[in-house]
């Protein structure tokens, strides 16, 4: 045989038995490890695994080498070069020396030689790692052309260190032309088909992980704004709709505690709305609070309403508000269809989205609730202070001039008709003047020439939007804490000004009596509170305050102004 077809039977030899390893690297990506593996971020513990990885690959390589001349022609090198190019010069160098040792253990004229050159192959493969990390290529550490060409130098500096370490040396000559060429060729391609299965895997998982987001993302845009209006039977069957519509799944259903709220899908004909839960897994669900799955093979899933019920598998998930259980959402599939793990997975992360939104609907229902609350509750405060004084203003002023009470009682009945009537969260400063204005013509009546009230506003501020009822509370709070102990003439100053990208709503008395206060007023804090909740936390209410002569109380505002929320 020469030497030729001798080196060709050897690198088929090689190839045969690295067969087992490419095997064993396909199991690799099926691991859990794998899914959690990303190569441009790996922390010690993952380097551990990787270490016992790729060393037991080089010691495995050397026990399925092929005895020549008492060497072994070896597949050792791929666990070292992979592992310096995946996990860097320390990991492979490592690797290396654990399988070097190892070689050198097994004795023979070239041990020394091949447990040096073991070291060797696996730095050569952690300065390429190196040099992809410090030139930008990070995304080449898992191409097939680098392993071939980083394993090819590699397994020629091998034959180098043999030819120069190994003796006696006509020895190792002899078998270094035996060997370089199988080695060579065969290691280079094992490298590469290894990198290319790990690569491909990879790229198939972030693909799946892109749709998988891709789906969510979709599903979260059209169920955020269903789920606002809370979760009821209308919104839970707008929901099924859309996971049926995305997710491709046999059947969706969605549950109460007790009831079904939805059903979309195949066996609608006896899976209705409004029916008690029947389905064994979706009470195990719900009596356990955890995901119950049927695969639809050893445990399959049964219907309890119809034997023709064509409906096979089904993945249960309960739906939680703040770790407190309000009923699942229930992906079927036929009985004819395998029930894909990505759908598995998906389910369970719909599942957390619309306990989120739940949550988050449950928050903004309570927030507005509390809302409307303040509202009253400024209403309740304004009203019984301002009808006890302007209905002894108006008895008062009957008894000189009946005409001009007539007219001070339609103001005052316009008054808490317009107060009565205002709804939402969001005015515009010219209604909040307007009835400002309002409530000023009865309390002038009280106060005669005592109360004027001069305003100053940009005539282009007029339609900024701000919190319903803020500018009323303020001016309220300037009559009856400040006005009202003076002895002489008391002045409101109303202005709007911008400044800065800021407009200041300055509501200024002569009372200066602030300070006589130990705090803010309900209605003050309320309107505080709002400007902050409606235009944000760097807007607010400032107090300044000159005992006796003047207190100015200014209310930040955002140019745009406020949003309704």
């Amino acid at each position: 045989m020469d030497l030729l077809t001798f080196s060709l039977h050897n690198i088929f030899a090689l190839l045969q038995q690295m067969s087992v390893f490419l095997v064993i690297a396909y199991l690799f990506t099926k691991s859990l490890f794998f899914r959690s593996f990303h190569i441009n971020t790996l922390r010690w513990r993952q380097l551990l695994f990787l270490y016992f990885v790729f060393s037991i690959f080089s010691i495995l390589g050397t026990y399925f080498g092929l005895p020549i001349n008492d060497a072994i022609a070896n597949t050792r090198a791929i666990g070292a070069v992979l592992a310096g190019i995946i996990g860097g010069p320390v990991l492979g160098v490592a690797v290396g020396l654990t399988a070097g040792i190892h070689r050198f253990s097994l004795g023979g004229f070239t041990a020394s030689a091949c447990g040096l050159s073991t070291c060797a192959e696996g730095l050569v493969g952690g300065l390429v790692h190196i040099y992809l990390i410090r030139s930008y290529q990070q995304h080449r550490l898992l191409s097939p052309t680098v392993a071939f060409f980083t394993t090819f130098v590699a397994e020629i500096l091998q034959m180098a260190i043999i030819l120069l370490v190994a003796k006696p040396f006509s020895a190792s000559y002899a078998l270094v032309k035996v060997i370089a060429l199988p080695m060579i060729l065969a290691n280079s391609t094992g490298a590469a088909i290894f990198v290319s299965i790990i690569r491909d895997q990879r790229r198939m998982y972030d693909e799946l992980s892109v749709t998988f987001s891709a789906k969510a993302l979709k599903m979260a845009e059209q169920t955020v704004a269903i789920l606002g209006h809370g979760f009821n039977r209308k919104t839970a069957r707008d929901v099924a709709q859309v996971i049926h519509q995305e997710t491709g799944v046999g059947a969706v259903a969605i549950t109460d505690k007790k009831h079904v709220l939805a059903f979309v899908g195949d066996g609608n004909d006896h899976h209705h709305v409004g029916h008690k839960v029947s389905s064994t897994q979706t009470l195990k669900a719900i009596r356990e609070n955890r995901i119950v799955y049927a695969d639809g093979g050893k445990n399959k899933w049964r219907c309890n309403l119809s034997e023709n019920c064509p409906l096979g598998s089904v993945l249960c998930v309960p739906l939680r508000l703040d770790d407190e259980l309000i009923g699942t959402i229930n992906l079927f599939e036929p009985k004819n269809k395998l029930f894909l793990v990505t759908n598995k997975t998906l389910g369970e992360g719909i599942a957390k989205l619309l306990s989120d939104q739940i949550l988050y609907s449950h928050y903004i229902e309570q927030k507005n609730l509390l809302t409307v609350a303040e509202l009253k509750l400024i209403q309740a405060q304004i009203n019984p202070h301002f009808l006890f004084n302007a209905l002894n203003t108006i008895i008062a002023i009957s008894r000189k001039d009946a005409g001009r009470s007539r007219d001070l009682l339609m103001h005052l009945s316009n008054f808490f008709r317009k107060n009565l009537k205002r709804t939402g969260t969001i005015s515009t400063l010219k209604e909040e003047l307007n009835h400002v204005n309002s409530y000023l013509i009865i309390e002038k009546a009280r106060f005669e020439d005592k109360l004027q009230l001069e305003i100053d506003c940009d005539p282009e501020l007029l339609h900024l939007k701000l919190p319903i009822f803020t500018l009323q509370p303020i001016v309220e709070n300037a009559i009856k804490h400040g006005i009202s102990t003076l002895l002489g003439p008391g002045l409101i100053r109303l202005s709007a000004k911008k400044d800065q990208g800021l407009v200041h709503i300055s509501i200024e008395d002569n009372g200066g009596a602030f300070e006589k206060q130990s705090q803010k007023g309900l209605g003050m804090n309320i309107v505080e509170k709002r400007i902050k909740n409606l235009c944000g936390d760097d807007h607010n209410l400032h107090i300044s305050c000159i005992p006796g002569q003047q207190t100015v109380i200014t209310l930040t505002i955002p140019e745009q102004g406020c949003k309704e929320r």
